[in-house]
């Protein structure tokens, strides 16, 4: 899929492409209304828009939602476009289907990340955009709704899987990916070693798709 991308603009990759696969794979009946939660180029919400009753995109980036913009229009996609932070942009809505492929990776400072880095850098741990969403999930979603997000194993799958079972939802990996590292992780792999977060020589990692379901009461 050729996409439009404004400078500073995650380009979909790996995890995107798994995500999207995901996606189609999980068999989602059709006219839902989708939320794409960190958008940036819109490719999610484009991979949605097929089958949707509607589709919202949300990024805190402007330019992000400017190419989503381009590229839903480009193709004749009509597109809700939310810009801000999907912690308070979000809470109030519903929806049936949640797709996000967020800030995953660990990074030695906690501080807000800026420009290109916030659609990569998600504290010590991976997690400070991860954990938000698994416990904004069963607010978001309908009876019935479910979340795909993807997420390096770095950013811990266990943990993630733990916090929506916590929050009451059905949560399982369905789809998984080994890419080599690119170069934020290159950039960074001494500190991942150093932390032990990382294999000493490692040079790959591992993508994970998450689902997970609202438990029917």
């Amino acid at each position: 899929m050729m996409l439009i991308r404004a400078p500073g603009v995650y380009r979909p990759q790996a995890d995107t492409r798994l995500l999207t696969r995901a996606y189609a794979d999980a068999h989602i009946p059709p006219h839902r209304r989708v939320v794409d939660v960190c958008t940036g180029t819109g490719a999610l919400a484009i991979a949605a828009a097929r089958f949707a009753r509607s589709v919202t995109a949300v990024d805190i980036s402007r330019a992000a939602l400017i190419s989503a913009w381009l590229n839903c229009r480009l193709r004749g996609i009509d597109v809700e476009l939310l810009y801000g932070d999907f912690r308070t942009v979000l809470p109030g809505r519903t929806f049936d289907v949640m797709v996000c492929n967020p800030p995953y990776v660990p990074c030695w400072s906690d501080r807000p990340p800026r420009g290109g880095a916030r659609s990569w850098d998600a504290g010590v741990d991976g997690r400070s955009a991860i954990d938000s969403l698994c416990r904004l999930a069963p607010e978001l979603l309908s009876e019935t709704g479910t979340l795909l997000m993807v997420q390096s194993v770095l950013s811990g799958v266990d943990s993630t899987l733990a916090v929506l079972r916590a929050a009451g939802m059905k949560a399982a990996a369905v789809a998984r990916a080994t890419i080599p590292f690119g170069p934020v992780l290159c950039s960074r792999a001494a500190w991942l070693v150093d932390t032990g977060q990382i294999q000493p020589g490692q040079r790959d990692e591992e993508l994970v798709v998450i689902r997970a379901d609202r438990s029917r009461q």
